[in-house]
Order: C-alpha cells, then structure tokens, then sequence
C-alpha cells in the first residue's frame, strides 16, 4: 500500500463504506457507518495485503483513518 488512495480503495472494497480521502482525518466516530468491527475488518485486511502483521494496541490507539495508514504506509527510499 503505497498511497492514501490505495488505502481508501482498500477501506471500500473490503468493508463496503463509502469513505473518501475526505474522511480519513475525520475521527473514526465521524466516519459515516464505522463501528469496532470494521476495525478489526481492515486491520485482517491491511495485514493481507501488505504480508506484515499491525500492531493491534497502536491500531486501538488510532483516533483516524489516517493514523492507521501512517501505521502501515510503505515509504518508497
């Protein structure tokens, strides 16, 4: 996963919300249809697609959309 977008698209097609790059620094409980299960859906979902597992307490601490890409973002070097 390598962009936000990449993040999005991946947020849609595996939970089925319709979040927009406008969502993901809104705070999870702003995001339209999220709940703790979806949580738990794309942390299963990050940790498929990117082959490396993501930390469950720093996940739990995450407050946005955007604090859990920062978690699991690859940096190009």
């Amino acid at each position: 996963m390598k962009t936000i977008d990449d993040f999005v698209l991946l947020i849609q097609h595996e939970i089925g919300l319709p979040v927009t790059a406008e969502h993901i620094g809104e705070g999870l409980d702003s995001v339209p249809g999220w709940d703790s299960l979806h949580l738990l859906t794309l942390l299963t979902a990050l940790e498929r697609e990117t082959g490396r597992s993501v930390s469950m307490p720093d996940v739990l601490e995450a407050t946005t959309l955007r604090d859990i890409y920062d978690l699991v973002a690859v940096t190009e070097t």
